[in-house]
């Protein structure tokens, strides 16, 4: 496994070892001991997360502000652009994102830490997405923040417009935002 660095602290991008031939190929998507080694993260997952959306989706910036939870995120089907922004007030880099290109063909997976919102957009025709969550779903601690936010300038790589959830689309300024200390 490569752990690269991101722009933010503590959000990490991981290359899996993976091994292949003209049969296909095989890759341990997570090992515990194995994800610790590599980013002195010891964490448990407690539920895992499927979602498959179309070209132009986009999903976020999502976070809880109770039960916060840390994110492992992959792509097993078709390309996104995975973005984190940090959300933590005390942090030196609040309000800053870092973005990374995630994809069936690349098989990179980002860890985004809790204290983090988290979005995505599909670039190719559909992709399905998958996260280990360090904590439950929790409706009544979720928080959004807009994807278009002026202050974060976040550039999605879009060609037109996003395709949004009616929460989404009510997702609050980072300045109005419910952020963590």
């Amino acid at each position: 496994m490569n752990v690269i660095p991101s722009a933010l602290t503590g959000v990490m991008i991981i290359e899996p070892k993976v091994f292949g031939d003209e049969r296909g190929f095989f890759y341990e998507s997570f090992n515990a001991r194995a994800f610790e080694q590599a980013t002195g993260i010891k964490q448990q997952f407690v539920q895992d997360n499927h979602s498959r959306s179309a070209k132009g989706v986009l999903r976020g910036l999502h976070y809880q502000i109770e039960h916060a939870q840390g994110k492992l995120v992959r792509v097993t089907a078709g390309e996104v652009l995975d973005i984190a922004v940090d959300v933590r007030r005390s942090s030196p880099n609040f309000g800053q994102w870092a973005s990374v290109l995630l994809s069936a063909k690349n098989n990179r997976q980002l860890w985004v830490p809790e204290g983090f919102a988290h979005g995505f957009v599909v670039l190719s025709d559909f992709a399905e997405f998958l996260y280990k969550t360090t904590d439950y779903y929790t409706p009544s601690a979720e928080r959004c923040i807009r994807w278009d936010d002026p202050d974060l300038a976040i550039d999605w790589q879009l060609t037109g417009t996003p395709t949004l959830s009616a929460k989404d689309q009510a997702g609050k300024r980072l300045n109005e935002a419910d952020l963590f200390p």
